[in-house]
C-alpha cells in the first residue's frame, strides 16, 4: 500500500463513529469539533515524515472549518515547521507539554507568539533526578523557548535555539520543561528508578525509552488544551484527541470524558486504558483512518 493511500475501510468507519461514546453518525456533521493532534508516532512516521493520507485528512478537516491544532512535548521551534508541512495555521499551538501555548500573529518571526507560558523552579527536582542518574543528560527550556542542554539531544526535542552548559548552569533560569534522558537504564530499570525519586510537586510522563519529560505541577496537555476550548468556544463534547506516548494520558482522559480521545494502534497499553477509541498504528497511518471519521 502506498503512503498516500490511507487504511480506511468505510464499514469499519461507520462502526467507530456510531460505537464512540457520545458520538452519532448524525453529530459528526455540522458545527466545528476541536482536534488535538501529538506529533511524533501520531502525525509524524518514526523517519520525520508525513504521509500524503495523514496530509490530505488533516486539510480536509482545515477546509471543513474544523479546528485542527498540535499539541506536543516539543519545543515551539520544533512544532512551527510541522505546520507548513500540514498547510494548516491553527489559532493556538500547545507545545512542551501544555507550559507553552502559542497564539498565531502574523507580525511574530515564526507567525506565532507565546500567549501562556507556566514555569517552575528546577533546582530541587535537577539535582534530585542527577543524585539517581549521574550519567543522565539533561536539557532544560526556560520561559523564552530557550533550551540549555548537557549533553547532545535530538534537534526535534530541543529545536535550534540551545546551548552547550555544564550542569549547575540548570539550576539558574526558571523552567518551563525538563527533558531527563538516561541512556545506561532499559525502560524497566529506568521506571524503577524515577518510582523511587518521589518526585513532588512537578507534572512528568516518562517516554518510550529511558526518557523523562517534567513539566510544572499541574500542568500538561490536558491543562493547556481546556484552556484553549474555552477560549474558542467550543462544547466539551466536541473535541477530539489523538496520541500515542505516554505524556498524552492526560490528553486523551480529557478528550475520552464527553468526546473522541483516540489511541494509536502502537500505544503502551497504559495510553491505551484512557481512550474511547483505538486506531491504526502510525504506520498503518492510524491517524488519517480516524480523521477520516469527522
Amino acid at each position: 500500500m502506498s503512503e498516500s493511500e490511507p487504511v480506511v475501510d468505510p464499514v469499519s468507519v461507520v462502526e467507530l463513529v456510531e460505537t464512540a461514546p457520545g458520538i452519532s453518525t448524525s453529530s459528526v456533521t455540522g458545527a466545528p469539533w476541536l482536534v488535538a493532534l501529538d506529533i511524533d508516532g501520531t502525525t509524524l512516521h518514526d523517519d520525520g515524515t508525513i504521509s500524503d493520507a495523514v496530509i490530505e485528512q488533516v486539510r480536509r478537516l482545515d477546509a471543513a472549518g474544523h479546528l485542527v491544532m498540535l499539541a506536543t512535548g516539543r519545543s515551539a521551534s520544533a512544532t512551527i515547521p510541522v505546520l507548513d508541512h500540514l498547510g494548516i495555521t491553527p489559532r493556538f499551538l500547545v507545545c512542551s507539554n501544555g507550559a507553552i501555548t502559542m497564539h498565531r500573529d502574523p507580525e511574530a518571526p515564526s507567525g506565532y507568539r507565546r500567549e501562556w507560558v507556566e514555569s517552575f523552579d528546577p533546582t530541587e527536582v535537577l539535582r534530585s533526578i542527577h543524585a539517581h542518574l549521574g550519567n543522565a543528560r539533561f536539557a532544560v527550556e526556560d520561559e523564552h523557548g530557550f533550551y540549555r542542554y548537557t549533553e547532545a539531544f535530538p534537534d526535534a526535542t530541543i529545536g535550534l535555539d540551545s546551548e552547550h552548559v555544564e550542569f549547575d548552569e540548570l539550576l539558574n533560569h526558571p523552567a518551563t520543561r525538563v527533558v531527563v534522558i538516561s541512556p545506561d537504564h532499559d525502560m524497566e530499570d529506568f521506571l524503577a528508578v524515577v518510582e523511587k525519586m518521589g518526585l513532588h510537586r512537578v507534572s512528568y510522563a516518562i517516554g518510550w525509552t529511558a526518557w523523562l519529560d517534567i513539566a510544572p505541577d499541574g500542568v500538561n496537555k490536558a491543562t493547556a488544551m481546556e484552556r484553549v476550548r474555552i477560549e474558542l468556544g467550543i462544547p466539551r463534547d466536541r473535541v477530539m484527541a489523538v496520541g500515542d506516548g505516554r505524556n498524552d494520558i492526560d490528553l486523551l482522559g480529557w478528550a475520552a470524558e464527553r468526546g473522541r480521545g483516540v489511541a494509536m494502534g502502537q500505544s503502551p497499553s497504559d495510553v491505551i486504558d484512557v481512550a474511547s477509541e483505538l486506531t491504526g498504528t502510525v504506520h498503518e497511518d492510524g491517524l488519517a483512518q480516524v480523521l477520516a471519521t469527522l
